[in-house]
């Protein structure tokens, strides 16, 4: 069934917007659809759609959309988005040229592409790319990255288990899969609205990515324990973990932000938790973060970061960020990790994960931490793993999700226990505090 004509109008409209890369894509379109209430859910998910589309082949697309005569470069971008999204014969009111060039567009074989054209990336990020993975691990890694992500969710075991889940989710009827690493995890192909269904508003279900689940789970909190989720943002991993100890011991929702921890309320509300504590900090120094200095059993750092792993969420990240970014962002990295682990007690756990594909935040960050930090020690992934029972990851030194082999988000996590003798660090004077 074809979209009506208006669809397309409105499309290069939020597109244009979208293209000037001031804001994240999803709050852009957020703010558009508010102020275009009238428009349905078909059309919205279409615009939505060959936004990201363009987005994720923005390079491809803007060579082609720029070549030749005849035609506005921002109209032919949302004829390619719009294609790749619902197909050409949903496409209105095309004249015969824009039907006969689309139709050209469309029989291209990108598998001829100059790779980087191919890849879809800035040059930068495609050079750093090729030299940690090489041209064509780095191709795969493209191709998946520039393909729209499944749904996951995850299952709150407080309330329900999977298999009651799928059962429950086939009558509405949706289509969802054990995901093959998280043990509550399921995936869905298509994308659903959730938010109405009885399983979401119970909390028996969230929306997490399996990568994301297996950060919280490779923490190991257990019941009883003292727990810090030390940059909590809207609270995912925060819930994770709070079902993992089963409702009982002590988590701390920590993050700068207070606006991102508000979005944590409603969730925990229908998550049956009690057992967490969000509380707004104002730097890693944070004197709050003090006073617990020393007596946390286990501390989760999903640090800040470029968020390269989530290209096929946020395509836009890619074009929004430059290289020097990444250097200021392994320095802030560096720093709240060394805050937080100030934390952890003898013997306890800390975690440190990001979003990202990129060693400077990774890798080299874990290297730093151990470097400087005596009183701990690495624990390699797969010790960690297999004490997790997770049989079919396998990893070295580091967890490293990568979208074209796991299917998941980019993630990477390292594991840190502090020798079970070990003092924390003493605290900087309050003088250090501003």
């Amino acid at each position: 069934m074809r979209l009506p004509p208006y669809v397309l109008t409105h499309a290069e409209s939020v597109l244009r917007e979208i293209m000037r890369f001031t804001a994240p894509a999803d709050t852009t379109l957020s703010f558009f659809f508010k102020a275009h209430p009238k428009l349905g859910g078909r059309e919205r998910g279409a615009i939505a759609e060959a936004v990201y589309a363009v987005l994720r082949n923005k390079a491809f697309f803007t060579d082609r959309a720029e070549a030749g005569s005849g035609g506005a470069t921002m109209r032919r971008l949302v004829l390619l988005g719009m294609a790749d999204a619902v197909g050409f014969d949903a496409l209105p009111g095309l004249s015969e040229d824009e039907s006969a060039w689309l139709t050209r567009q469309l029989e291209i074989d990108r598998t001829l592409l100059h790779k980087s054209m191919r890849a879809n990336m800035p040059k930068w990020l495609f050079d750093k790319l090729v030299e940690q993975y090489g041209e064509d691990e780095t191709l795969a890694l493209a191709d998946a990255l520039n393909t729209p992500a499944p749904l996951d969710l995850r299952v709150n075991a407080m309330k329900t288990d999977r298999d009651a889940v799928i059962a429950e989710l086939a009558t509405a009827p949706i289509v969802a899969e054990p995901t093959p690493f998280a043990p509550l995890g399921l995936r869905l192909r298509k994308k659903p609205a959730l938010q109405n269904l009885p399983l979401f508003k119970s909390g028996a279900i969230e929306v997490q990515d399996e990568g994301s689940q297996l950060l919280a789970q490779i923490l190991g909190a257990k019941r009883g324990e003292m727990v810090v989720d030390f940059c909590a943002g809207a609270g995912g991993k925060t819930l994770a973990l709070g079902a993992q100890m089963r409702n009982t011991g002590r988590l701390y929702a920590f993050d700068v932000s207070e606006k991102r921890l508000s979005k944590l309320k409603p969730r925990l509300a229908r998550s049956g938790l009690s057992n967490v504590h969000p509380v707004a900090i104002a730097h890693e120094r944070d004197a709050k973060v003090k006073r617990l200095a020393g007596k946390i059993d286990r501390v989760l750092v999903d640090a800040p970061c470029s968020g390269m792993g989530t290209l096929r969420r946020n395509p836009d990240v890619k074009w929004r960020q430059d290289e020097s970014a990444i250097g200021e962002m392994h320095e802030k990295q560096v720093s709240i990790l060394d805050g937080a682990s100030r934390l952890v007690k003898g013997g306890g756990r800390l975690v440190y994960a990001t979003c990202s594909l990129l060693n400077e935040e990774n890798d080299a960050v874990a290297k730093q931490f151990i470097e400087t930090h005596p009183d701990f020690v690495l624990v390699p992934m797969s010790q960690v793993l297999a004490e997790q029972k997770i049989a079919n990851l396998e990893m070295g030194d580091y967890l490293k999700l990568l979208p074209h082999k796991h299917q998941t988000d980019g993630f990477f996590a390292a594991v840190f226990e502090r020798k079970p003798m070990a003092k924390p660090a003493k605290a900087e004077a309050d003088t250090d505090e501003a």
